[in-house]
Order: C-alpha cells, then structure tokens, then sequence
C-alpha cells in the first residue's frame, strides 16, 4: 500500500497527464481514462466494499449481543455464589 502522500502524488500526475495533453480528447474518452485512473488508486488502497462492511457490522452487533447475554449469566451465577451459605 502507498503512503497517502505518494498516492496523491501519483494521482495528480496522472490525471495531469491525461488533462494537460496537447491533443484534446473526447469528453468521453476523458471520463473513461479518469475513471479508470481512480479505480487503480483506489485498488492500492487497503478498503472493503460496503457490502463486506455491512456483514462484518452485523457480525460484530451479533457478537456483541451475544457477549451481553454471557456477562448477565456470569453476573447471575457469581450472585447465586454469593447467596449460597459457604461450608
């Protein structure tokens, strides 16, 4: 993974290019070369898609439920060992 420095850098460059050019292009042809150039960025980058997001957020609330419900019971069963009578 870059630095994000570095993939700005690399970025403004490219797209410098690919504005700067002597011989215009089609506005099309521009957007396709754009779009193309971001998508490289953005594959150097560690992400995940939203859908991946989306289910590890409902892992994690799963989880978490599921922690709450054991620490009750835990929190029950040392407040019975409380109330039993020690021999």
């Amino acid at each position: 993974m870059l630095p994000p420095k570095a993939l700005l850098d690399s970025l403004s460059t490219h797209a410098g290019r690919l504005l700067g050019s002597d011989m215009p292009l089609p506005r099309a042809e521009i957007e396709a070369q754009f779009k193309a150039l971001v998508q490289s960025t953005f594959s150097k980058l560690d992400l995940v898609s939203r859908e991946e997001f989306d289910s590890q957020m409902v892992v994690l609330a799963r989880t978490r439920a599921r922690l709450e419900a054991l620490e009750s019971t835990v929190a029950a069963l040392e407040e019975q060992l409380r109330q039993t009578p020690q021999p």
